[in-house]
């Protein structure tokens, strides 16, 4: 439950002027909850994990290797060549895979 730091706080003659409906009215309205209609019209629109995706499309533009890049022989991602760490039985590796 959260806390409001700047109310005035209640000193013991203030809780004992309350009366007992008053607490049971407050107890009653805590206790009792609506649900919130939006939240189930949001998650009807999302996509879950595993959804059929078979009648969308993907168009991404693809780039050859660049004469300033390579393929690392062990994660075989292109890397640029700042990325180079060594070079084993000839095949480039990277940074990331030394």
């Amino acid at each position: 439950m959260a806390t409001d730091y700047d109310t005035p706080r209640k000193t013991d003659d203030d809780l004992n002027e309350d009366s007992i409906e008053e607490l049971k009215a407050r107890r009653n309205e805590k206790t009792t909850s609506s649900v919130d209609v939006d939240d189930f019209d949001s998650a009807e629109s999302l996509e879950l994990p595993g959804a059929d995706l078979s009648n969308e499309e993907l168009s991404v533009r693809v780039l050859p290797r660049q004469a300033d890049e390579f393929t690392c022989m062990s994660c075989f991602l292109v890397h640029h060549r700042s990325q180079l760490s060594h070079e084993k039985d000839g095949q480039p590796i990277c940074r990331d895979c030394a």
